[in-house]
């Protein structure tokens, strides 16, 4: 479908007081009072494609965000091993080096706001010399300057970076211990005045940190919320300035909705008034993309222009697939969908295997972007994460991703996890074998001669291509055990 043709185009500049939708598959009726209208922009950042807004494009072209790192919070690790941050950044896009052509790919990160990693991670503030505490009115350059630096970098190489501005794993347990914002460790203000406590000792899933309540519309806690406005406006300072930049409120949070309402129009405010647009989700806890905390982002296009489902990376094989394209029926407008984290490591995530058919998964259900998540829990810039994405980025280069559509429904003899399909109407077709395995495709909405090559995911290898003649369906059988994909060419 051609959503520009169709008027389904929506992007919404900054939030609105209105908002109500009526969105059958040919139609989109809009009633909205107090915002600016839908439009696209036509500067270059990124932002929803225009001619399918499941999907982003940057510098006026569709992209396919494919990923991996060894760390969450990059800009925070400016000596990361083995050789440097900008070595870690060179090794992920030289995927791409060396192969002729023009590609949709175009390849992404994660990047927390967190210090959390004791030692070569610094916090947002000063500390003051003569108390060793932090002064929340005194920013501490190194932290900014670091952060600026990751974008340069970043910007230079055209890496797509979601920043997430709160983790929820800088403020329990260990990491509140040496968190500024913890009223010990600061001469701003104690616990007496914001009520938050010096110590939690619970997993951050507890959400016991007031923290995560000073929104007027919680607890209203004034002189803690001016803080956390400033260190958000300083990072906005910083990433307006860049176009290759989608920001995420939270990490896996499970907290409030009007926590994460508020700070989306905080968001939308100050890119307002930098004479900007910007890309702005929130990421649920919930592993159950049906869950109602999903709703909070499915059903607010006016706050939260993308979806991010990371956390459907804990589903494994069927439920994996079955889970997101759930969400896709349920998401009112269509958005990006984002998986920022792939889990697939040891000990969490079952395992770097099934964390690579998950990037597979994503790719051929319809999904914006995957990164593989940092080691133990995810295949990080591994050997195999590299194999992985390499043969993504040859495969995309192969086939319109952005004119295709998840298509299991033309598969028949077909077990449980065994393969996923994806079609392009009247031009080609897709599947995808989690480890080898053979199915039946049905082709009768299409011509009668094809072309069909195979690739080799482990060993990042097309085979030479084969004709086939068929009216009606096709039989396709791995060349042999472990993971492959065929393309189906009219």
């Amino acid at each position: 479908m051609n959503f520009n043709s169709q008027g389904l185009l929506l992007h919404l500049q900054k939030p609105c007081a209105l908002f109500s939708i009526l969105f059958p598959v040919w139609l989109v009726i809009l009633t909205v009072a107090g915002c600016n209208s839908y439009e696209y922009e036509t500067e270059e950042r990124i932002q929803p494609f225009i001619d399918n807004p499941w999907y982003w494009q940057y510098k006026g072209e569709p992209v396919l965000l494919l990923g991996g790192s060894d760390q969450d919070n990059l800009f925070n690790h400016p000596d990361l091993p083995p050789d440097g941050l900008e070595a870690h950044l060179d090794r992920l896009i030289s995927v791409g080096q060396g192969r002729s052509g023009a590609s949709p790919v175009r390849f992404y990160l994660r990047n927390t706001m967190s210090s959390r990693d004791n030692g070569p991670n610094v916090w947002w503030f000063n500390k003051d010399i003569d108390t060793g505490l932090y002064d929340l009115d005194s920013f501490n350059d190194e932290y900014w300057e670091r952060f600026e630096n990751f974008m340069d970098l970043t910007s230079g190489r055209d890496i797509i970076v979601q920043i997430e501005l709160w983790d929820r794993f800088d403020f329990a347990r260990e990491p509140w211990d040496l968190n500024p914002f913890n009223p010990g460790n600061n001469m701003n203000y104690t616990a007496e005045e914001t009520g938050l406590p010096e110590q939690i000792d619970t997993h951050p899933g507890q959400n016991e940190n007031p923290f995560f309540y000073s929104v007027p519309e919680l607890e209203n806690n004034e002189t803690l919320l001016a803080y956390q406005e400033a260190v958000v406006s300083k990072v906005l300072e910083i990433g307006l300035q860049y176009g290759h930049v989608l920001y995420c409120i939270s990490n896996e949070t499970n907290g409030s909705p009007l926590w994460s309402e508020y700070w989306a129009r905080f968001l939308h405010d100050q890119a307002d008034e930098a004479g900007t647009g910007i890309e702005v989700t929130e990421m649920w806890d919930a592993w159950d993309l049906t869950d109602e905390e999903h709703r909070n982002t499915f059903d607010h296009p006016d706050l939260y222009s993308y979806v991010d489902i990371s956390q459907n990376s804990h589903q494994r094989g069927q439920t994996h697939w079955d889970n997101m394209q759930k969400a896709r029926e349920l998401i009112t407008v269509p958005r990006p969908v984002n998986t920022v984290k792939i889990y697939g490591g040891t000990p969490h995530g079952h395992g770097t295997e099934e964390g690579t058919r998950r990037l597979w998964r994503n790719i051929f259900g319809g999904l914006a972007s995957s990164r593989f998540h940092r080691p133990e829990s995810g295949a990080g810039l591994s050997d195999t994460a590299m194999t992985h994405l390499s043969s993504a980025y040859m495969f995309v280069n192969e086939i319109d991703v952005f004119t295709a559509e998840p298509a299991n429904d033309l598969l028949g003899e077909r077990d449980e996890d065994e393969a996923y399909s994806m079609a392009v109407p009247d031009r080609a077709y897709a599947v995808y074998f989690t480890d080898g395995g053979s199915v039946t495709l049905d082709i009768s909405e299409a011509g009668d001669t094809f072309t069909v090559r195979w690739l080799n995911i482990m060993e990042s290898e097309w085979t030479e291509p084969e004709t086939v003649q068929s009216t009606t369906e096709i039989r396709l059988t791995a060349p042999e055990d472990g993971q492959w994909a065929v393309l189906v060419q009219i």
